[in-house]
């Protein structure tokens, strides 16, 4: 067995109206170099102009990630071959970066990880391009999209970690606003640093770039592992380089070599001045952040007793997790809330593909749902049936339950003899349940619902039901 190391370095493109230097429109679009400027083109005597928004987006998710905030930072020329950057160089931060020394607290299985966060800069994205058998097509459309760069230590040590780190990452991204975070768009992508070592000294660094899904993450970081662990086991020696992964074949090939780090001749831009923040700008920003996804999970597992699945669930989407708090503020039992939002509320959004605020159940509605169900005015089974009405018909619990006539039976005579049905029925249960499997009550009382289609009172037919066992 080898110590497994790696350090992740994540691109995600950050949400403004333009571009991090020009004017140029920042929009996915299908339609290739439409979103272009003079700047985006490298056109002679064109000069950059920092967007203010970009910065602010930047600052905030350094500050989500717990990062130590720069007052001073300053731009640099990152010289390259780039056949996607028509100026032949990139606009980045390599000196002084916005956010520094920060961390991210991630869940892996029940275990917590704070992962060390080295870095965060802004820097422009470069075109994307289309590679064919003799050619390659080239679109503008991305280059000077406004990027952060998230660099951490190298202090993951699975494929699981890395995932959720990814994964947390993006949350936290998202529940900023600064981005939507979408690898199927390129949005997000993310580079590998890995090496195997007998001891706790790093071993020899292999990096793997641009691979643009999680899935492909975790293969490619177990391909390499198996990979490595295979030479080192016949005493052959780890090449340093940049390998790619093919998500085909799910292996990664060797595209050049790095025997030492490129020199990419960096000098200060010379046409943006050095940014000065005051420290009262810092501090609103930093006062604007929502509560973040792992205090979220957190507290509704310490607080509301929920499983560490539903509550996993529930923070995905920040718009799911507001939901959810906002309900439950209304005086709802949390476990009942969540109950309903990650079994029938996340089906039925699934199904129609819409996101929770197009839902017309709205807080108050499945508030007043779960109150029918709590003030014994309607069973369980009823109120699905209640809201499926109400997304049919565009009304509320108490609206369809007076139309239709819906409501929980308490008929005594009538339940009764369903529960002397039950009884008959069910003599080894009942005996059972006389040695001591006091568990099968819950087996006969929802016999005693299964024959009243839903409809009999749970709580007056455990009544009538622990009246007939005991007498």
């Amino acid at each position: 067995m080898y110590n497994v190391t790696i350090g992740l370095e994540i691109h995600c493109e950050l949400k403004t109206n333009s571009k991090v230097f020009s004017t140029g429109k920042n929009e996915y679009n299908d339609e290739a170099n439409v979103n272009l400027s003079p700047v985006d083109l490298g056109f002679p005597g064109v000069l950059p102009v920092l967007n203010k928004e970009a910065v602010r987006k930047a600052i905030l998710v350094s500050c989500a990630l717990n990062s130590k905030i720069s007052n001073k930072t300053k731009f640099d020329r990152k010289n390259y071959f780039y056949p996607d950057l028509p100026k032949g160089y990139q606009i980045t931060q390599s000196r002084e970066p916005f956010g520094t020394n920060g961390y991210l607290m991630i869940h892996v299985g029940e275990k917590e990880k704070k992962v060390l966060i080295h870095d965060l800069h802004l820097e422009e994205d470069t075109a994307s391009l289309d590679h064919f058998n003799d050619y390659s097509l080239l679109n503008f459309n991305r280059a000077g999209v406004p990027l952060i760069e998230i660099v951490t230590e190298p202090c993951l040590n699975s494929s699981e970690e890395a995932i959720s780190f990814l994964e947390e990452l993006r949350n936290v991204i998202r529940y900023t606003g600064a981005s939507d975070a979408r690898s199927d768009r390129g949005e997000m992508r993310c580079d590998v640093n890995i090496s195997l070592s007998k001891d706790e000294t790093l071993g020899t660094k292999v990096e793997m770039k641009n691979i643009n899904s999680f899935y492909n993450v975790k293969e490619a970081i177990e391909y390499e592992i198996k990979r490595q662990s295979e030479l080192l086991d016949k005493g052959e020696k780890i090449l340093q380089e940049t390998r790619r992964f093919d998500s085909t074949d799910k292996k990664t090939y060797s595209m050049r070599s790095k025997v030492d780090s490129i020199d990419y001749k960096y000098f200060p831009e010379p046409n943006i001045p050095v940014l000065e923040i005051e420290e009262e700008y810092i501090k609103e920003i930093k006062d604007s952040l929502p509560k973040l996804p792992f205090e979220r999970v957190k507290e509704y597992i310490e607080k509301y007793n929920l499983s560490r699945k539903d509550a996993n669930t529930l923070v995905k989407e920040k718009e799911i997790s507001d939901y959810f708090e906002k309900t439950i503020s209304l005086g709802c039992s949390p476990k009942l809330v969540s109950n309903w939002i990650t079994t029938k509320i996340l089906g039925y959004l699934n199904k129609e593909n819409i996101k929770i605020n197009e839902f017309y159940l709205k807080e108050e509605y499945l508030h007043e749902l779960i109150s029918l169900i709590e003030n014994e005015e309607i069973t369980s089974q009823q109120a699905k049936e209640v809201f499926d009405y109400c997304l049919l018909e565009k009304k509320t619990p108490k609206e369809i339950t007076k139309e239709k006539n819906i409501k929980a039976s308490s008929n005594n005579e009538e339940l009764q003899n369903i529960v002397n049905k039950v009884i008959e029925e069910n003599p080894e249960v009942i005996n059972d349940y006389k040695n001591g499997k006091e568990r099968m009550l819950d087996y006969l009382v929802g016999q005693v619902m299964k024959y009243s289609k839903g409809t009999a009172n749970p709580i007056k037919a455990k009544e009538l039901m622990l009246k007939d066992l005991n007498s």
